[in-house]
Parts: C-alpha cells; structure tokens; sequence
C-alpha cells in the first residue's frame, strides 16, 4: 500500500457538512477511501507502531549493546580497533534512514517501505546469528593483533552487521514518522496528541532497548552468542505482524503537490546556484568578508523565480520549503557535538565495567553490557515525569503549551552531556587510582576491586540528556521540515547521531595514535589500567562545551516555521 496515492475528492469537501467534517481532510485508508476521524488514526494506531518501535529497538540495543565484547572475544580484535568498528557501524546505521527516508517519501511510500525493511531486518538478524555458529580458533590464540577467527566467519559476520544497518535504516525513520501521520495537525486535541507521541515514543524506544540490552547481553555472555543473535531475529519476526495487523487503523497520506518534494527543493537550490554565479560579482567587498555570504543565499533563494523566464520558475512555497531546508543546516551541524559525547556510552563505558567488580550475591555476575540498560531505565522513569510535572510546571512561566521549545529543549540535553563526561572521567581516574593502589596496572584481567554501580551516575545522566536533546531532535527535525519530506526530516535527525558516531571513530584513532608515542601506552590502550581514559572523557567534555556555545548561537537566530512549533 503506498499512502502518496490522492484522496477521494470527496474528503476535500470536509468543510460544508458536518457529516464530511467527520473525514479527516488528505488522508485515506489501505483500500484508499476517505477515512472517518473516529475509526482510524491517532492513539488507536500509534499504538500499534510504538509497539512496533519497541521490538526493533530491543532487537537493535541487543545486537549493538555487547557488540564491542564479541569484537574484542571472539573475534580476537584489539579495543581501540574494536571501538573504532563499533562507532564506524553505529554512524553507517544512523546514516543509512537518509537513503531508506528517501526512498519512502520518493518512491515506495512510508507503509511499504516498513514492510521491505522488516523482512530485510530478519534476515539480517538470522545470518549474524548464523555467522556465530561457524568454528573460531580465538580460545587458543595469543595473539590478539590479528583476527583468529576464520576468514568466512568475519565477512558473513561483518556483511550481516551491515545488512541490519542497511534494514533498520530503511524502517527507523518510515516508523516514527508513520506514527505521527496518524495525528491530524489541523485538530487542536490531537495536535496535542502528536507532541505527546514524541514523548511516549522515546518512552517505548528506550523501554525495548533497555530489556534488549539486559536481556540479550546475559544471555550472549552467559548462554550462547548464536541464542543471543537469534532472539531479536524473533523479536524483529513479531514486530512485522504487529505492524500488518494494525493496517485496517492507520492513515495514509497523499503529496501535498504532483512533483516530488526533493525534486522541487533541489530544482531551487539548482537555480538560486546559477542567480550566485550570475550576481555575485557584483556584491560589495564589505559582503564578500563577512557572514554575509549565508544572506546572500537567501536572496538568491528568493529570486529564483525572477530568473531564467525560459525555464519553469519556483513558486513561493517551493522557495520557503527551500529555506526551511536551509535554516536546519545550523542546528543539525551544532547538534554533532553532542552525538560525539554520547556515542562512548556503548563503547568505552562497557569496557570500563568490564575491569570492575560486577558481582552481584556469590553467585551471579553482571554483565558488562547491561549497565546500559540504566540509561534506557532513567529515559522510561523521566519522561512520564517530563510529560505530567516538567512540562505542567514550566508552562505556567514560559506560556508555551510543550513547557520549553523544542530547541530550548535539546540546549538543556547538550548541557546535561557535558556534565556526563565530567563525571564519566572522575569516576575513570578512581578507577586507575585504586588498580595502581592494588597492583593491578599491569593485570587487563584483573577485577578492580570497585563495584560497577560506581559508573551508575553517567548512564543515569546520559539518559537525562537524551529525555532532553534525542526527544526535542526528533520532534524538531519531523515538525520543521516540509510536509512532503517528514522521513527525511527524521532521517536528518538520525544522520546526527551517526555523524557524531563516525566523529567518534576518528577522534579515537588519532588520540590513539597521538598519545601512543615510542611503544608506550596512550589514552586508549587494551590494558585500561595502563591507559587514560579519564583524559579522553575530559577532551570529549571540552568537545561539548565549544558545541554547545556554536548551538545557542544557531539556536538564537533560528526562526521556526509556523508560530505553534513555539
């Protein structure tokens, strides 16, 4: 079913009979008739697709959670390799929903592109587990510079784990933004509703994620890592008819014009190209030093269709759609800061767990992995709290019917990361305090003896900041950008977080490289005793801090698009 198909000229005539006023104007239903406002959309769908969104979620957070402890296991790779391989397919799976986005708003449609990239999702999920299954030498090597696993083992191993990136690219970005659909902005109860469903959105996201991640990584740890591959394959098989069962409630919408909305916006830019070349030679000096050059592109933008009269001109909305376009080009750059911080979470945070004391009782040991879970457990206990108390609260001082704005909103959660990293490295340089006080510097193995729970508060506050930044980014990337192209909006948003990832795979290799000096162990070593972490948290602070003051500069002068985004 492919929902850019036009509505019943029917439902167009909403407005002149209560009766019609029932329909809900530019949507219709899987056999593509006018829908009824009272039997189809809003909550009663949203909850199959949040549904949905939370099995995909406990299958991807159980693959990606405990990934750098198969690399650095049995696959035998050295940590900063390892870490390096983890961001590097993190950043490639946040990057990808701008392809599968695409492809939904351009060709196949949101619906139908689910579909495809569920099927896709598990097959993936079934040959990684299968990749699993295959004879590794790793238990008996020594050493761990090359890879001691079979050649066939690492590329069946490897090309699944892209092909999961390439599959949830294509559903991430079709899903959540399918479920907004479901909420018809031109109602003011379930305008409401759609803010709300960015909240309890994340609040299932991270509700999956956080069972996916305690979950799968005991039993990959403890059981077999073939089981724990395995399982969110099944998940990812029960999501898909979750969402098939759901399709008789969901809306669908229509293009709002008969061009493709990334043809109309690239036709703008193409001419406002061509306006620059012709007239900027002509700009005053003054102009060609200073900031001036961004004005100067929206002049161009805006005479675009004064120029040329021989070719077919852009129309006023093409113009602002282009602009709209072009005024989130400073946030998404301001926001990649943040995503660089918090992408360690699922890198260097687990291999700190790893040397410290995990036990729990006499019996059972906690793995590394699952301490992430907290941060999916403080986003599930906060956002109820944001929604009912927060938000209640900040109303009444700011008037704002959301409490903050969205980009108020996601400034808050930079802030919070900063102070993540802060904590993250004191609590490091405890670490290495007390194995230079035990003896355990030159021991990798060796358990410090200082609970995990000592890590608890920068999980907790990185998911303090993520209730704030990933919520707010999410409904400021969907609302802000044109009704055409809301996939690629949340496209963009996930582009951020996969940016920051490969930003992180970068730092990593060159503070490895720069502080490795003459043999010597640098900031990021194998053995985490012998290295500095705690200094490369402190320098991911820093990061964060000159990130947040180029945000509230971008923030400032961002100017929304329609008054109720405020």
């Amino acid at each position: 079913m492919d929902e850019n198909n036009t509505i019943s000229s029917t439902s167009s005539a909403g407005d002149e009979s209560p009766l019609l006023n029932n329909f809900v104007h530019g949507v219709v239903d899987y056999k593509r008739r006018p829908v009824l406002r009272s039997k189809s959309g809003c909550w009663r769908s949203a909850y199959y697709i949040i549904g949905v969104e939370v099995a995909e979620r406990f299958a991807y957070y159980g693959v990606e959670s405990n990934l750098i402890t198969y690399l650095t296991g049995p696959l035998g790779q050295s940590t900063a390799t390892a870490a390096e391989n983890v961001n590097t397919w993190s950043g490639t799976a946040a990057l990808l929903p701008l392809v599968g986005a695409f492809i939904a708003d351009a060709l196949l449609g949101r619906y139908l592109t689910i579909i495809i990239a569920s099927l896709l999702y598990v097959l993936a999920l079934a040959l990684l587990a299968g990749s699993t299954l295959l004879p590794s030498d790793c238990e008996t090597a020594v050493d761990h510079e090359s890879s001691c696993s079979s050649k066939m083992q690492v590329v069946l191993f490897f090309v699944s784990l892209y092909l999961v990136a390439f599959a949830q690219g294509g559903h991430k970005p079709c899903v959540q933004a399918f479920g907004a659909d479901q909420f018809d902005a031109d109602d003011p109860e379930e305008l409401k509703s759609k803010s709300s469903f960015f909240n309890w959105w994340y609040f299932g996201l991270c509700g999956g994620s956080t069972v996916g991640i305690f979950a799968v990584s005991y039993i990959q740890e403890n059981l077999s890592w073939g089981l724990g591959f395995g399982i969110p394959c099944i998940i990812m098989g029960f999501a898909l008819i979750m969402f098939l069962v759901g399709t008789m409630s969901y809306r669908f919408h229509h293009k709002t014009q008969d061009r493709n909305a990334l043809i109309r916006i690239g036709n703008v830019f193409v001419k406002a190209a061509r306006n620059w070349r012709t007239n900027y030679s002509t700009v005053s000096p003054q102009e060609h030093q200073d900031h001036e050059k961004f004005r100067f592109l929206n002049k161009a933008l805006v005479s675009c269709d004064e120029s040329n009269q021989d070719e077919p001109v852009c129309s006023i909305d093409e113009v602002e759609e282009a602009k709209a376009v072009l005024r989130l080009v400073p946030i998404w750059a301001s926001c990649l800061g943040y995503s660089t911080v918090i992408s360690q979470t699922s890198t260097l945070f687990t291999k700190q767990g790893a040397t410290m004391d995990r036990s729990i009782g006499s019996t059972f040991k906690l793995p590394a992995a699952s301490l992430q879970s907290f941060i999916g457990l403080s986003i599930v206990i906060l956002i109820p709290i944001y929604e009912t108390i927060l938000v209640p609260v900040t109303r009444t001082v700011t008037t704002i019917p959301s409490g903050l704005t969205m980009l108020q909103r996601i400034g808050t959660g930079i802030f919070i990361s900063i102070l993540t990293m802060v904590v993250a490295a004191m609590v490091e340089a405890k670490r290495l305090k007390m194995a230079l006080e035990y003896g355990f510097v030159d021991d990798p193995s060796a358990m410090i003896p200082m609970k995990i729970w000592w890590l608890l508060p920068q999980y907790l506050l990185a998911g303090c900041s993520e209730v704030f930044t990933m919520v707010g980014i999410q409904e400021f990337f969907y609302d802000q950008m044109p009704s055409d192209l809301k996939s690629v909006g949340l496209a963009l948003y996930l582009s951020i977080i996969g940016t920051g990832s490969f930003l992180s795979s970068f730092l990593i290799a060159i503070v490895e490289k720069t502080t490795s000096i003459n043999g010597e162990d640098g900031w990021i070593s194998d053995n985490l005793n012998r290295g500095h972490v705690d200094r490369f948290y402190y320098l991911l602070a820093g990061i964060g801090a000159g990130s947040f003051a180029i945000y509230i500069y971008a923030a400032k002068y961002y100017v929304y698009n329609r008054r109720r985004a405020l």
